[in-house]
């Protein structure tokens, strides 16, 4: 994460009745695990769903279908101790295989580090247990009451 810097990003939701897919992640300095969807940094000359659709591809090498754009959130956080800015676009989609929709994990990676994607229930995110980031996402899926 290169501090001073805005990062525009874009993320999907796959949904799963109440699930949403999120990758699982730590923050050792808050010593706190959190979900957070797939996707990344959208490209210079690159639409924010084609970066939402090259990036599932990279990660876990899957195709995505259906896109709609929910909205986009503003993102202004600590990560391991820096300062984060994020603009992300938030979309909603489908897989082309859905076999991975019965999938309780789904092994991928960013870059070179492997991560492990899981189906979170929206009822269990935050309160207790593991926060869901971006910060508002939780209230946008609520507000959108997109059918599962």
């Amino acid at each position: 994460m290169k501090p001073e810097r805005v990062r525009v990003i874009a993320i999907c939701v796959f949904r799963n009745g109440n699930k949403i897919l999120a990758c699982e992640g730590y923050d050792v300095v808050k010593q706190q695990m959190y979900y957070r969807p797939l996707g990344g940094t959208i490209q210079f000359g690159e639409y924010s769903h084609q970066a939402v659709a090259r990036e599932i591809q990279e990660e876990i090498n899957a195709e995505v279908t259906d896109l709609q754009y929910l909205g986009t959130l503003e993102n202004i956080f600590i990560y391991e101790g820096q300062k984060g800015h994020e603009i992300v676009q938030v979309y909603d989609g489908r897989f082309v295989d859905e076999s991975l929709y019965e999938k309780q994990v789904i092994l991928g990676v960013e870059k070179t580090a492997p991560f492990r994607a899981v189906w979170v229930d929206l009822d269990k995110t935050g309160n207790g247990y593991p926060p869901l980031y971006p910060s508002g996402l939780l209230e946008l899926l609520k507000t959108m009451k997109i059918p599962a």
